[in-house]
């Protein structure tokens, strides 16, 4: 794919500093690019690399106030981030290799139905009573459980295993070693203090335009489903436990762990090793910063920090005094030194 600065700001809605007609044929850092390339500048902290930088064209956020002129063309949009995600996913759309078909040796049961304009990689297996949406995509290894469902136009990676009985809506993907209804961690001890396994009945359900990191794990319900609401992005090695619910648009990065009957809200934004433990609830529009531990529900619209968790605000003055407790303790000691002192005196 070849495209100029003029058509790029076609796309975006952009505008043009410098030669119009300079083309590109890819992606690159602003700090490694090439003529022939494409960048962007989105963080302040780069800003000096778009001075220097061998792209040929660079998309910019129009919030930007350069203090020098631009060592490329520049196209100037509102968001630099949002534009260059629009242009990732036009290339990668031009350039996506179309599968369809069905490769061997791979099972599918004949009481399953699959939909038209699938691929089904090999060594796949679709058991009986599932059922496979049109335009999907099984990559080998793929495992698709008794009586599951996979709606229209999903991508599951290999290695992939979806467990019977649960539900993925349409346009998900599930990257590479995901699992989907694996057991939730139910365990109650007998009277000789031995556990014993509590089945597992329930199921998953993802809604529609789900997307699941690679080795994710999202456990079956104890009763009922454990439910990630429609447009859910979870990053690579996250866990989500039984009977939990995830509210639409929310975000989570890696290794976030989400413990069992906790409801997450909409819109929320959890940092890489934040976990949240049992039957909590967190509102709407909550961001947890990373490594981040919730210990109490959290109200809407709030940003926490720490652990045990607490308002971004008040961490941060908290902060301030802990980070100086070696000092105060010293001044402690001195001030009993002293009144020790005059009581000695006295």
């Amino acid at each position: 794919m070849e495209l100029s600065a003029r058509e790029i700001a076609t796309y975006l809605n952009g505008e043009v500093e410098g030669n119009p007609d300079t083309k590109v044929s890819g992606f690159a850092r602003i700090e490694q690019a090439t003529q022939n390339t494409l960048c962007f500048l989105a963080n302040p902290k780069y800003e000096s690399y778009l001075y220097t930088t061998g792209a040929g064209i660079a998309v910019v956020s129009k919030s930007f106030k350069l203090r020098q002129p631009p060592s490329c063309a520049v196209v100037w949009v509102d968001d630099a981030y949002r534009g260059i995600a629009t242009l990732l996913d036009i290339y990668a759309t031009l350039n996506a290799v179309q599968r369809r078909g069905r490769e061997y040796p791979s099972r599918v049961s004949w009481r399953a139905k699959v939909g038209k304009n699938c691929y089904i990689g090999a060594f796949a297996y679709i058991a009986k009573g599932a059922k496979v949406g049109n335009n999907v995509k099984i990559f080998p290894r793929v495992y698709i459980g008794n009586n599951a469902t996979v709606g229209d136009s999903c991508i599951l990676y290999p290695g992939v295993t979806i467990y019977a009985g649960c539900h993925v809506g349409n346009s998900c993907i599930l990257h590479a070693g995901a699992v989907i209804g694996s057991d939730g961690f139910g365990f109650a001890p007998d009277e000789n203090k031995r556990y014993k396994k509590i089945p597992q009945i329930g199921n998953v359900v993802l809604e529609d335009d789900v997307e699941v990191g690679a080795n994710t794990c999202i456990d079956r319900a104890t009763m009922g489903s454990t439910v990630i609401h429609r447009g859910v992005k979870l990053d690579n090695l996250v866990h989500i436990a039984h009977n939990v619910e995830v509210g639409k648009n929310t975000v989570m990065a890696a290794l976030t762990g989400i413990a069992g009957s906790t409801k997450i809200g909409e819109g929320c934004m959890f940092g890489g090793q934040s976990g949240v433990i049992g039957h909590l609830t967190v509102g709407n529009n909550v961001s947890l910063t990373a490594r981040a531990g919730v210990a109490s529900n959290i109200k809407d619209n709030e940003t926490h920090m720490g652990f045990p968790n607490m308002p971004i605000g008040l961490y941060r003055r908290s902060h301030v005094v802990f980070r100086n407790l070696p000092d105060l303790q010293k001044k402690v000691q001195q001030l009993e030194q002293e009144i020790s002192n005059i009581k000695s005196k006295t």
